[in-house]
């Protein structure tokens, strides 16, 4: 290899680390995803997440960016080393964070990578995330707001859904150690509900896959669960499956109101999630509408709720206590953006069991993920 190759080697590369940096800051998720190769990783072991491709790799930052209240992330260039179409290489970073539970912190660490030459020039086949120093003393700074104003604290508390934990204080978003989660799969066991403990969304979504029989009608509740997770647009783009939402909100609310109530309630199946598990074994589910609720019931001839590990409470006073202090206002700033209005606690519904052998199925996870 000549010298002008290397150096436009280096350049390219140079190229594709600076894209990270600005598609990260700039909280652009398909661009950065598209910046490895098919089968790319990328693995942060202290945080600690791996995504492989770029379906997981788009997803799974999408959850993990969710978190964040402000994020600054400067990258310095390491050393490159190419060997004819791979090369490997190091990048320097320092970043500062808040998140939207209140921590906040900065610190400096470590890419190590490995690059290959594809068509589309150099693009990340691995990305492995080394925090090399943390520092947890709360920031004194503040992200500008609109207009240059610093956000209101009770503000910044409820912008979107929290993913990670809520530290020490055992918060309703912090996920529940694994005890808890066994305890709370066998109380669902025991109260008649299929419940199976998965590690990741990713793992929750490979199994939908498996559950959904092709050709089924299938309704997929509101969730931030199944968004985040691509679970609702694996269903609602697959034309294997009948998917219900898609049709519903196509039609007409004054002339097609009753066709639309049938749809909803009783469907082949019906995806959602809920507001909480207790250890007892009951789910609690909180909806303003009430629309789901029909084929959460019964109405549906099968159930699956995909539950993350933050939702896991001792009893049915901490469910209900979860639904008012944490779910609702968080809920309630995605339905104002969404709709315009604040959302409400209007109808409550708790199964403390499933009567019908097979019908519900609990598919909860061992990260946090949802409301």
């Amino acid at each position: 290899m000549d010298d002008f190759q290397e150096i436009a080697d280096r350049v390219g590369i140079e190229a594709l680390r600076g894209e990270f940096t600005d598609a990260a800051m700039m909280r652009d998720r398909p661009r950065l995803a598209a910046l490895f190769t098919h089968d790319g990783v990328l693995r942060m072991p202290d945080v600690p997440v791996e995504f492989t491709g770029r379906d997981e790799i788009l997803t799974g930052g999408e959850r993990l960016q969710s978190q964040w209240d402000f994020f600054v992330q400067n990258s310095h260039p390491g050393v490159i080393r190419i060997d004819g179409d791979t090369a490997t290489g190091r990048t320097y970073m320092h970043e500062v964070a808040r998140l939207i539970d209140g921590r906040s912190g900065l610190n400096f660490a470590v890419y190590h990578d490995t690059y290959r030459r594809t068509a589309e020039g150099w693009r990340f086949a691995e990305r492995v995330y080394e925090v090399r120093y943390v520092d947890t003393t709360p920031l004194a700074g503040r992200a500008p707001g609109a207009g240059g104003a610093a956000a209101p604290a009770t503000e910044t508390a409820e912008i979107t859904e929290i993913t990670e934990t809520a530290g020490a204080d055992g918060g309703f978003a912090a996920p529940a150690p694994a005890e808890r989660l066994e305890r709370a799969v066998a109380a669902l066991r025991a109260n008649g509900f299929t419940a199976e403990l998965l590690n990741d969304a990713a793992a929750a979504r490979a199994r939908v896959k498996e559950l959904v029989p092709e050709g089924a009608e299938v309704f997929t509740g509101a969730s931030e669960t199944l968004r985040l997770s691509g679970i609702a647009q694996d269903i609602e783009t697959d034309d294997r499956y009948r998917a219900v939402r898609p049709r519903v909100l196509a039609m007409d609310r004054a002339t097609e109101s009753d066709r639309i109530r049938r749809l909803v309630a009783t469907p082949d199946v019906l995806l959602a999630s809920v507001a909480a598990v207790t250890e007892t074994g009951s789910l609690v589910i909180a909806s303003g509408s009430g629309s789901q609720l029909p084929a959460c019931a019964g109405g549906a001839a099968r159930a699956i709720w995909v539950v993350g590990a933050q939702k896991v409470v001792p009893d049915l006073g901490t469910a209900l206590r979860r639904v008012e202090e944490h779910a609702l206002p968080l809920e309630s700033v995605r339905a104002q953006a969404a709709y315009g209005r604040p959302s409400a606690v209007n109808r409550l519904l708790v199964l403390n069991a499933e009567p019908q052998p097979g019908r519900g199925t609990v598919l909860l996870l061992r990260e946090a993920v949802g409301f």
